[in-house]
């Protein structure tokens, strides 16, 4: 059995399209592609966006306007792995930009509610040092955190 790889489905409330057009505004690699429109058959109104697709940063994605019945959560959210502390900076400003949150811990929910986790370069190292005690303190020093600050993390990891 073979797979032609994944895409992920996003699940919105009537604003697919515009979801997708600010994701690919964000990530400058982003691109839209098919769009697929209710018809007559329903559920949504006819000529009304059904399914946006989508493509940022290389992952495929589907956008679709189901209702209201679910909504998203921090059970699932998508991990940026950022080059240099520039790169964190854009993503943290311009995902909660515009109605998006500060969480905790390196993570943002979007205007539309959807969970990021902007992660700095040497972040993970960090709380996952081979030495318990610099973990633990990186760890705990990052739990008090919104965004992450990589440098104070350095220096709770060194016990300063």
């Amino acid at each position: 059995m073979s797979s032609k790889g994944f895409t992920t489905c996003l699940w919105f409330d009537g604003d697919a399209e515009a979801a997708a057009d600010y994701y690919v505004s964000v990530f400058k690699d982003g691109k839209i592609g098919r769009i697929g429109r209710y018809t007559d058959a329903g559920p949504g109104p006819a000529g009304s966006v059904m399914v946006v697709e989508f493509e940022i940063n290389g992952q495929k994605f589907v956008g679709l306007n189901g209702g209201p019945e679910f909504r998203f959560t921090e059970a699932i959210s998508f991990q940026i792995h950022c080059s240099d502390e520039a790169e964190s900076d854009y993503y943290w400003d311009a995902l909660t930009k515009e109605g998006g949150q500060e969480v905790a811990c390196g993570w943002v929910k979007d205007k539309f509610g959807v969970s990021w986790q902007v992660i700095p370069p040497g972040a993970i190292e960090l709380v996952s040092d081979p030495d318990p005690g610099r973990a633990a303190r990186a760890t705990a020093a990052m739990m008090k955190m919104k965004k992450l600050d990589v440098a104070e993390m350095r220096r709770a990891a060194a016990g300063e």
